[in-house]
């Protein structure tokens, strides 16, 4: 990728297929104008749409592109390939291009694009065998074309086949502060697909070390078009910023207040449904890592809108953290949010019963024992069916099974 300009002001927006949608300005503002005077062209953000106003302005960056910009380990690797690179917001939208999670890409107005890197096989990352080095190279090949997905932990964007220019694939890698962690993952994952909760494919490499997951943002269309679909995280909806400093907002508020926005944008009953099942595995598995950037919407228009699959769900209670250098080793045994809007609730995992009153009062669901039920019954297969696989270490599983044993209590 070519170097970026040390002050950048304006890049062009492409909204899906239409690469020339808009521009974003930067001066003592942000502000993003539509290029097209039809009200009805496909909205840059579901709250921004063209009907409205042609214009927008905001004092920070929009949220919803706010929301693809990288962080923590994601952003100190991007930072050790461009070293001597500004690495202001504009910047990073430059990087990210035309990759990044949903319909939106940026780019500069004179700049060609980036040379399309090697298409990757899932067979070839799946028989690939982790070593930190081995990651870092393939960062490098990667990200160098276009960052594309935002988040703390390091993963890459890899496209699997020379004709679809747009990377197709996410692949997640083992962490030394977490081990076992595409593995953990996996099995989170597994549990939910058994359970009939929509995923998105994926699949663990041969030595267990990598995670390899499709976009679900991305439909394949029967003439082999891929279509772009627009996708929005619940932070980004709500209007926060929650990067860097700001983290600790992705933490704040709670899965009522999550169920009540998504009744505002008119989703169906069924997605309302989708989402409790959503929030009761993350509670059944002990994910406490459940916030609100890890919940979304995927949409083509206003009117067509519903909940993303289920995404970054791992067994957090596993794993010690400390709160200060030298400090002492603490679990996590917490929710992300509160399961209840309300000053006198907390984050403390719910009982059997909070939980299903929830699922039916907050949710609509009929009958949300019945969730409880196929969720610990799938839990209890997954736990079976990793005893025979290789790529999921002993110890790892021993740990897995003491917390799940307790979020199949959920399910008497």
């Amino acid at each position: 990728m070519a170097p970026l300009p040390d002050k950048l002001r304006q890049l062009q927006v492409a909204i899906g297929d239409n690469a020339h949608a808009g521009q974003l300005l930067k001066a003592s503002t942000y502000e993003f104008r539509y290029l097209d005077a039809d009200p009805a062209q496909p909205a840059v953000a579901l709250l921004m749409p063209a009907s409205e106003r042609l214009t927008w302005q905001d004092g920070d960056l929009f949220a919803p592109m706010d929301q693809n910009l990288p962080e923590g380990d994601l952003f100190m690797k991007i930072r050790q390939l461009f070293p001597k690179q500004p690495m202001t917001p504009m910047h990073l939208l430059a990087l990210i291009g035309r990759n990044g999670i949903g319909r939106l890409g940026f780019s500069l107005a004179d700049q060609p694009g980036a040379t399309p890197p090697r298409a990757l096989s899932k067979t070839e990352l799946l028989q690939t065998r982790y070593t930190p080095e081995v990651f870092n190279d393939l960062m490098a090949a990667y990200l160098s074309t276009g960052a594309g997905i935002a988040g703390m932990q390091p993963k890459i964007m890899v496209p699997d086949r020379p004709t679809v220019p747009i990377p197709s694939l996410i692949v997640k890698a083992a962490s030394p502060a977490y081990p076992g962690l595409a593995a953990n993952e996996y099995l989170c994952l597994s549990a939910a697909r058994r359970a009939g909760i929509t995923v998105p494919g994926f699949e663990l490499s041969d030595d267990g070390q990598m995670l390899i997951l499709d976009r679900f943002d991305l439909v394949a269309q029967a003439d082999g078009h891929i279509e772009r679909l627009g996708f929005e995280d619940i932070a980004a909806l709500a209007g926060l910023r929650v990067r860097d400093v700001l983290s600790d907002r992705k933490y704040q508020g709670s899965y009522q207040r999550v169920a009540e926005l998504l009744r505002q944008l008119q989703l169906p009953a069924r997605e309302l449904h989708r989402f409790f099942e959503q929030v009761a595995l993350s509670v059944m598995v002990h994910n406490g890592d459940a916030h609100l950037k890890n919940f979304g919407v995927l949409y083509r228009s206003a009117s067509e809108i519903w909940l993303a699959p289920l995404f970054d769900v791992v067994t957090t209670a596993i794993y010690t953290y400390t709160q200060y250098q030298g400090g002492p080793e603490l679990t996590d045994r917490t929710l992300a949010l509160k399961l209840f809007a309300g000053k006198h609730h907390s984050k403390a995992y719910p009982t059997r019963e909070e939980l299903i009153d929830f699922g039916r009062r907050v949710c609509g669901v009929s009958q949300p024992a019945h969730t409880l039920q196929a969720i610990a019954e799938a839990m209890r297969i997954t736990l079976e069916a990793a005893k025979g696989d290789q790529r999921v270490p002993a110890e790892l599983l021993a740990k897995m099974r003491g917390v799940w044993e307790e979020g199949l209590g959920y399910g008497a």
